[in-house]
């Protein structure tokens, strides 16, 4: 086998351990990142497998240790829970643990002890990878208590927080839209019992139309910006509303909701009935929104029926770090946007499981009081939350674009190598 060069690096910190250890890929990015990750671990005298479930898992894996799994679902969890006992594996890799076929994977695996490694993009932005424990989110074991915090922040160093590397938008959209159109095509051939893992609509015209969203929200930049520019500008009191996508896991299982609907109905309620008269919402669409559902016009339509539509804008654009910084607050379901205006100083009201609903951080308040006198975040402790957050649960790279993807492959497979990350308290 070729050596990978950034194993170099790695080899030092590797015991003799590695041979016991069997590490099994699930489904991932639709990127080199997982099957390059594997090639190091592989190299260091680890086991390695990957279960592909799909045509599109199998295009994105190049390499020895490959299974696919073409049966129903309805029989994965007897064919999981088998495989990890007949073959002695110790850790599995996967992004997102609340996909279908995740789902039971982690079960079958916390029950037998096998550690659960979850990657997705990071709660920090923009060159940031999450690598966790167990879950994200809700079923994250980063602590909820302040104390707890700052006693893991006296305990790790500061990290770099420069811009370091680029991801590609491009590049993601074109291997998503791969991945979907093969198994869509051809993917019932080979796994006929295959079942999608996520809520979305079909996904090429899901793709298709995100990627024909961003590209309009592009042309609509300079337009976006003039009417953050007026908003900042008029000196009015104002909270920001991030949305987030309405089949997102973060909405699907991290919330009490059913879709963005009832999420901008609630606060749109709260807000006219409770919300001083002089103040503004504003709310901001996701970038990747496709737009299947027009939130905008459900937007203006709610607020006209509430007689507050001259006190609500929808933007579909604009600077939102300028937007949060100028802000009364924010209020999200637990877009990572909420980190980002802690980061900025300014208070959030979390509406679902975040993993900064941390008291000192988020508002405690109902969203009436909120709306009235919002508390804000107490910035030493921000501070040694992001610190935290970043040294235990994130990786510093990208997954589609060089030279961040090569460094998160580095990254990623010391961590793994070293027992997965900095250990992580049980959640009290």
């Amino acid at each position: 086998m070729k050596p990978n060069p950034f194993s170099q690096a790695i080899a030092p910190t590797v015991g003799a351990g590695s041979r016991h250890r069997h590490f099994v890929f699930l489904q991932g990015m639709p990127s080199p990142f997982f099957a390059r990750v594997a090639d190091i671990l592989r190299q260091q005298g680890c086991r390695v497998t990957r279960i592909n479930l799909c045509l599109g898992d199998r295009l994105f894996w190049r390499g020895a240790g490959a299974v696919d799994y073409r049966g129903s679902y309805s029989r994965w969890p007897a064919f999981i829970d088998a495989f990890f006992a007949r073959e002695a594996v110790t850790h599995i890799v996967l992004l997102g643990e609340q996909r279908r076929y995740h789902r039971e994977a982690v079960h079958q695996a916390k029950a037998r002890g096998i550690e659960v490694i979850v990657t997705d993009f990071g709660y920090l932005r923009p060159d940031w990878i999450t690598l966790e424990r167990d879950g994200m989110s809700g079923d994250s074991r980063f602590p909820r208590e302040p104390e707890a915090i700052r006693r893991l922040a006296a305990r790790v160093s500061e990290p770099d927080w420069s811009v370091r590397f680029v991801d590609s938008a491009f590049r993601m959209a074109r291997a998503d839209l791969l991945y979907n159109m093969v198994n869509l095509l051809f993917g019932w051939l080979l796994y006929p019992g295959y079942r999608r893992s996520d809520m979305r609509p079909p996904t090429p015209i899901y793709t298709l139309a995100s990627a024909w969203r961003l590209y309009g929200n592009a042309r609509l930049r300079s337009r976006m910006d003039h009417i953050v520019r007026g908003i900042l500008a008029s000196g009015v009191r104002y909270f920001v509303f991030p949305l987030q996508l309405d089949f997102d896991f973060q909405i699907v299982a991290y919330s009490p909701y059913a879709t963005m609907g009832d999420v901008i109905g609630e606060v749109l309620d709260s807000f006219a009935r409770d919300a001083p008269p002089e103040t503004r919402l504003v709310l901001k669409e996701h970038p990747w929104d496709p737009a299947l559902s027009n939130w905008e016009h459900f937007t203006q339509e709610r607020a006209k029926d509430l007689g507050i539509k001259d006190r609500v804008y929808f933007l579909r654009g604009g600077n939102l770090d300028a937007l949060i910084q100028a802000s009364a607050g924010v209020v999200t379901v637990n877009s990572t946007t909420g980190i980002r205006a802690l980061q900025l100083g300014r208070p959030v009201k979390t509406l679902g499981q975040a993993i900064y609903d941390v008291p000192g951080l988020c508002s405690t308040q109902d969203l009436r009081s909120f709306w009235n006198q919002p508390s804000p975040p107490d910035p030493s402790l921000t501070r040694d939350f992001i610190k935290v957050l970043a040294a235990m649960v994130h990786i510093r790279g990208v997954f589609f674009r060089e030279p961040g993807l090569s460094h998160a492959v580095c990254e990623a497979a010391r961590r793994l190598l070293d027992d997965g990350n900095a250990p992580m308290p049980p959640r009290s």
